[in-house]
Formats: C-alpha cells, sequence, structure tokens
C-alpha cells in the first residue's frame, strides 16, 4: 500500500496495530510505518510472527467450539483487518444461519472490511472502541443485527492489553459480560510477558506509544484469569495460545524466545 493511496483522514505515518498484525501475517494492508514498527518488533522479540499465526488458529478453533455449543451469533471487538479464517468463514462453513459483527475503531479496516462483505448479508463492519463497550451494545446496527437475548460468542483477541488500566479493562470486559444471555462464551487472547527482560519491555511499550493504539500492556496469566469472573472456563483452561487444543493436522509453530501469550474460552451457564 503506498502513501499516496491513504484514504482521506489517514496519517501513514502513524503505525496501526491492525496493520502492523495484518503485515506479520503476511498481508499487504499496510504503510511503510508499520512494516517499520513491525521489523522492531521482531528485532525485539523474534517470535511475534509466531505469536500472531497462533492467536489466527486459535481464532478458528475457538468459533468452531462456540457453534458446536449452539452460538449462533459473534460479536468480534477490535477486528482487525480482513485476513483467511476470519470469524464469518469459520462459523457460515458450519452454521449458515450464524451472524458476525465486526467492530474496530481503524478507518482502513472498516473501509476493507465494509467492502469485502458488501455482499455477505449475515455480516456486517460497525465503527467502535472497546474503551466505550456502552456504545458498542447500545449501537443500533448492532442491536438489529443481534439478539442479546439469545447466546452470543463475544470475542476480544489480542485487544485488551491495548487498554493500559487494569481496573478500566476489567470494567469493560464485566460490561460486556453482564449484558450476554446464559448460552454465550467469551473468548480471549492477550499478551503477556514471556521471557523478555526489562530493556526490551520498555522498549516495546515505547514503540506502541507511536501507534494509533497508544500503548501496549502485557498481563501475567493470574490478571487475565480475572476477566473469565462469572464464566466457566472450557478446557484446558487459560493457557499458552498455542497450546489450547492444537490442531494434529497442522505443523506446530516454533517455540521462539520473545513475549507470549494467554488464551481461553468460557462460557456463561
Amino acid at each position: 500500500m503506498e502513501t499516496e493511496q491513504a484514504p482521506a483522514g489517514i496519517d501513514p505515518t502513524v503505525p496501526s496495530v491492525a496493520r502492523i498484525y495484518d503485515y506479520l501475517l503476511g498481508g499487504k494492508d499496510n504503510f511503510a510505518s508499520d512494516r517499520a514498527a513491525a521489523d522492531k518488533l521482531i528485532e525485539l522479540t523474534p517470535n511475534v510472527r509466531e505469536g500472531v499465526q497462533a492467536n489466527r488458529r486459535f481464532l478458528s478453533r475457538a468459533v468452531n467450539l462456540l457453534v458446536e455449543a449452539g452460538v449462533r451469533q459473534f460479536l468480534d471487538i477490535g477486528a482487525g483487518l480482513p485476513t483467511q479464517e476470519n470469524v464469518h468463514q469459520v462459523a457460515l462453513r458450519v452454521a449458515p444461519d450464524a451472524r458476525v459483527v465486526y467492530v474496530d475503531n481503524d478507518p482502513i479496516v472498516l473501509t476493507h472490511g465494509r467492502a469485502l462483505l458488501a455482499d455477505n448479508g449475515q455480516t456486517i463492519v460497525v465503527d467502535g472502541d472497546l474503551r466505550d463497550p456502552k456504545a458498542i451494545l447500545d449501537d443500533p446496527r448492532i442491536r438489529e443485527h443481534i439478539d442479546f437475548d439469545q447466546p452470543v460468542g463475544l470475542l476480544m483477541l489480542a485487544v485488551l492489553h491495548f487498554i493500559p488500566s487494569d481496573d478500566v479493562a476489567q470494567s469493560v470486559v464485566t460490561t460486556l459480560r453482564d449484558h450476554l444471555a446464559p448460552g454465550s462464551g467469551m473468548v480471549i487472547s492477550h499478551l503477556s510477558f514471556g521471557d523478555l527482560d526489562e530493556d526490551k519491555l520498555r522498549e516495546g511499550r515505547e514503540l506502541y506509544t507511536r501507534t494509533s493504539a497508544g500503548s501496549a500492556t502485557p498481563r501475567p496469566r493470574a490478571e487475565i484469569l480475572r476477566f473469565f469472573d462469572g464464566f466457566e472456563l472450557v478446557e484446558p483452561g487459560l493457557v499458552p495460545t498455542e497450546d489450547w487444543r492444537p490442531e494434529t493436522d497442522l505443523p506446530a509453530l516454533p517455540r521462539l524466545p520473545g513475549v507470549n501469550g494467554y488464551s481461553g474460552v468460557g462460557l456463561l451457564r
């Protein structure tokens, strides 16, 4: 994506976490600033590509589990740029009646997502910010597409660590949880510390201050586990992302030094 092709209102010199993620997955919807930030991340934490790949694999496995549990509505907050094995692709393959809402606050995500899904009436893309969960829940476009009196699959993958305050992040999750019906599920993946030393962690945090997200806050497993208060964790619980029900028909991702992440799925009974 060349600089002069930036949509109106987009500053291509400011890295976007969605576009960094796209680049790390091998996508082409990114600018030079995104690639430079991603390359710096790779320098700081060599396993970052494997981490985002593990995250996408986890998404597919988690959505399949929720579909098998009877969930037919999905709300993916912080959805990022469309890539392979998106929520709607996974869900509709098994449940053709599934409905999906993608929420993001990156204008390029919104533009690309809406263009890709223009002919898909069961999937919509809505602008929204995880930091304002009530606005998401009250959005009439979302309310028209999702019936919150029925089970919903709530997905927050690799997004809660962009809320620096533990209390605010917990409040966001609690607000969303309290609007879910019994039978709903919540899917979370979250950045943790891994084996990075303090200097590399500081450099990583400084890098994210220059992105559209403004910060990234790795959390220990115990703090991430708190987000599942009120949910029944599905086996194997909250574990390193690549260890959550790994596929037997795909090659294992290499375990390189760097950050790690924890992932889990909870059900509301």
